[in-house]
């Protein structure tokens, strides 16, 4: 029996029009990404693996083919739903943390669980055992200025995992960080696939794709096999 498919894409293809002319980034890709799995998706920088992980993400449309998430095509979603999916089913983790300056570190963790209409009373018990987890517990009252670029990301993976999500998407998630650093995360990211999560992240580095699961490289908008 095959683990169930979390990300199936069928030909999937993304043009852009600028200027009316187009530009095609993406070129009928099929991909699936069992319940579980831990991928690296890896191609030097044009190759088509921001708008990838934003269509897998639910941030942008293709032009032409099909998405299906949690064998649902996401074509036949409303905006209200696929505002749902973004907030409840899928965790994002950025290159540049994307923390809000003005919250501290547990209200920058808290809000997902907000956003998601989770109850105050469990908003709380929900921050604080996420960020004993990721170490960062004594760290709660901090602004993200006060903090290292370690714990920052720390900070941003305890954001995108404190609501349990189905699928937690990493856009270069160490390209800030140094060696010491990257490797640190590289094992939060460890302890989280070994714990069942399903992972893709992007990368051009070769160490980080090397601690994946199953890397697919993108040349030029297409998969290369």
């Amino acid at each position: 029996m095959h683990a169930q498919q979390v990300i199936q894409t069928k030909a999937l293809s993304k043009s852009y029009f600028i200027g009316g002319e187009q530009i095609d980034v993406l070129h009928e890709i099929s991909l699936s990404v069992s319940r579980g799995e831990y991928v690296a998706i890896m191609g030097h920088s044009g190759a088509g693996k921001s708008t990838l992980l934003n269509i897998i993400g639910c941030l942008d449309n293709p032009t032409r083919g099909n998405y299906l998430f949690n064998a649902e095509s996401v074509a036949n979603f409303s905006p209200a739903r696929l505002a749902d999916i973004r907030n409840k089913d899928i965790g994002f983790v950025f290159q540049n943390f994307n923390l809000l300056p003005k919250l501290d570190v547990a209200a920058n963790v808290e809000l997902p669980l907000i956003y998601a209409n989770i109850p105050a009373r469990k908003r709380g018990a929900m921050v604080e055992k996420t960020l004993r987890r990721f170490g960062i517990w004594d760290r709660r009252s901090h602004k993200p200025s006060e903090i290292s670029g370690g714990q920052k990301q720390r900070v941003a993976i305890a954001r995108a995992v404190v609501k349990n999500p189905s699928l937690i998407l990493a856009d270069e998630p160490t390209g800030n960080l140094d060696s010491y650093t990257t490797q640190e995360i590289l094992g939060v990211f460890h302890d989280l696939h070994h714990e069942g999560n399903t992972i893709i992240t992007i990368t051009h580095e070769d160490d980080v794709a090397s601690r994946a699961q199953r890397l697919v490289r993108l040349v030029d908008g297409r998969i290369d096999v």
